[in-house]
């Protein structure tokens, strides 16, 4: 199932995109929200996939679909340097903070929640506040049953789900405080997430899935996630050790080698781009970015 968030008469509403991706059976109000499913756990999703054969229908192109996700319950987790290519070609570009060598586990940190928009949302460019925007498509995941020190051959059974994300960073940012990343991480309004929540089922083994990243119409990334330095479930099994994991959370597992900022000479976004992100089978992001005040 493709679950899509859309706002109809005022009031947020749940809709199921249809396999090919072309029209939308708007579920009743009484299901509630994209965030409301995903925290109803089984029985949640049962009443949503009873619901679509009596639905309305609308055309996927006459309505304006949203961000799935919008009510979270903490900070987007995150994991940096997950595909070894990607973590190589920055080797030596990252400001003085380059580590010893491959981590032996996963690397994870957080950012805000107010960089979420919707699929088709303009990202946020302020070059007064940054000089060094870049793109990083990544797979994102949502959990669907609370769990902690969740075993790696389990891990799996908590995923509700899949999404498109673009984790739009700002370089200078993420250098310049202390070695942390939050900061040039979690700038609001510019970090795009869907277009739909696709549930685990459709995804039989994310392993294998196709994830590409375009500016202006040209490759920037391209890469399946069998490339992986720890796949998904290890990533699962690895945050939730003492740290429960909660129905809602979201995480990226990565990106993958053709960042900005690792090409020579370096290339960063500006305004007027056109970023699209793209997963087979999960959907894709089309994103222009616009100048805007954020001091």
């Amino acid at each position: 199932m493709k679950l899509a968030a859309l706002t109809v008469d005022g009031r947020p509403r749940a809709g199921a995109v249809d396999e090919d991706a072309k029209a939308l059976a708007l579920l009743p109000e009484w299901l509630g929200t994209v965030d409301v499913l995903v925290r109803g756990g089984p029985e949640g999703l049962a009443a949503a996939r009873a619901a679509v054969a009596h639905a309305p229908v609308v055309a996927l192109a006459d309505v304006r679909l949203e961000s799935p996700l919008q009510h979270f319950n903490r900070d987007i987790l995150c994991t940096g340097w997950n595909y070894w290519d990607h973590f190589e070609e920055s080797r030596g570009k990252r400001g003085g903070q380059d580590p010893a060598g491959r981590p032996d586990r996963p690397t994870f940190f957080t950012k805000g929640p107010d960089t979420v928009i919707g699929p088709a949302d303009d990202i946020a460019y302020d070059p007064e506040l940054s000089a060094q925007w870049d793109y990083e498509a990544e797979i994102a995941l949502v959990i669907g049953r609370d769990g902690r020190s969740i075993p790696e051959s389990e891990a799996l059974g908590h995923v509700f789900g899949y999404l498109v994300a673009n984790d739009v960073s700002q370089r200078d940012l993420q250098r310049a405080h202390g070695g942390q990343w939050l900061k040039g991480k979690s700038i609001d309004a510019t970090m795009p997430l869907g277009p739909w929540l696709t549930t685990a089922d459709e995804v039989p083994d994310p392993s294998a899935l196709r994830v590409r990243c375009e500016v202006n119409g040209e490759p920037r990334q391209d890469a399946t996630s069998a490339r992986m330095a720890f796949p998904i479930a290890r990533l699962i099994a690895e945050l939730s050790l003492g740290m429960t994991l909660r129905a809602g959370d979201v995480l990226l597992t990565g990106t993958p080698s053709g960042i900005g900022s690792a090409r020579d000479p370096q290339v960063f976004l500006r305004d007027g781009d056109v970023v699209v992100t793209r997963v087979d089978g999960l959907g894709e992001l089309r994103n222009r970015v616009v100048r805007t005040s954020l001091m």
